[in-house]
């Protein structure tokens, strides 16, 4: 059970973004391609998971002085640093295993998530704001693995929707992170030192604009002639009050309930299930 608490399998809902791609393509019924893209998402599940535990192994001092993270396998000490490493290299290895099933592409992409997110636990997530886009960098990638990665050709319109979400994302989580630090009265920089450089005014105002640009982009891309042209209907439009639920609930979950954790936030806030699923299924609708 704590090898598997390690794994953070319910960090994998964050994998979906390999999936937007498909669905928001004319693919048909090219059932190939699309086994290709579950199994990038699958190796995506597995190597975010070889990630998460380097992650633990590098910051399992700093954990001991986090309210939650102190109950981490590896900062707690139920598991070991070396049964850490060697579940990581399994992920690792499996992980790249299956992006080579789908494409050499894909496996070039994993490679990439890995790197960027060792240099990130070295030291880029102490700088403030580069942090951020290096976690925005990392949903891109999982973009980039569903539509690229098997010759799936991204809409610019989705990429720039997916750049502002994760941003948004991304400074949501460091707000989280210094409510968390003041709610248990410590010092923030004892649990993420780039928490120093930030402030509340100032990640309020980032949200605010990157969630704006959310709104924005993905408003405009709902009435676009390229993409009424695409899905042969107009109507996307109506999908539009779901992503404003769905992000100022968000916002509401980040300031009265910490939401340090985006995905188990997805999974356990009732109405982000319901509108995350009413707008899934809407658009399914209006899609095929």
């Amino acid at each position: 059970m704590e090898l598997l608490r390690l794994l953070r399998p319910h960090q994998w809902v964050k994998n979906g973004f390999v999936l937007v791609g498909l669905l928001f393509s004319d693919v048909g019924h090219d059932w190939k391609l699309k086994g290709s893209v579950l199994v990038a998402a699958a190796g995506f599940c597995l190597l975010s998971s070889c990630v998460y535990i380097l992650n633990d192994v590098f910051d399992r001092k700093a954990d001991r002085a986090h309210p939650l993270k102190c109950k981490r396998p590896l900062a707690s000490g139920t598991v070991s640093t070396s049964q850490a490493y060697a579940l990581a290299f399994v992920c690792g290895t499996a992980g790249l295993a299956l992006g080579a099933m789908a494409s050499a592409v894909v496996v070039a992409i994993l490679l990439a998530y890995l790197v960027l997110n060792l240099a990130y636990s070295a030291g880029l997530k102490n700088i403030v704001i580069l942090d951020v886009f290096i976690i925005a960098a990392g949903f891109m990638l999982r973009i980039f693995a569903g539509t690229w990665g098997v010759d799936i050709v991204p809409s610019y319109w989705l990429l720039l929707c997916g750049l502002q979400l994760t941003v948004f994302l991304g400074f949501a989580k460091r707000r989280a992170e210094l409510m968390a630090s003041d709610v248990s009265g410590s010092n923030g920089a004892s649990q993420r030192a780039v928490l120093d450089d930030y402030g509340p005014a100032l990640l309020d105002t980032m949200m605010a604009i990157s969630a704006a640009g959310v709104i924005i982009s993905y408003s405009l891309y709902t009435v676009s002639p390229d993409t009424i042209a695409l899905h042969h209907t107009d109507k996307l439009i109506y999908t539009l009050p779901f992503v404003l639920y769905g992000i100022f609930r968000y916002i509401f979950l980040v300031h009265r309930r910490g939401g340090e954790d985006p995905a188990r936030t997805l999974l356990t806030d009732a109405h982000m299930l319901v509108v995350g699923a009413l707008w899934l299924g809407v658009t399914l609708c209006l899609l095929w």
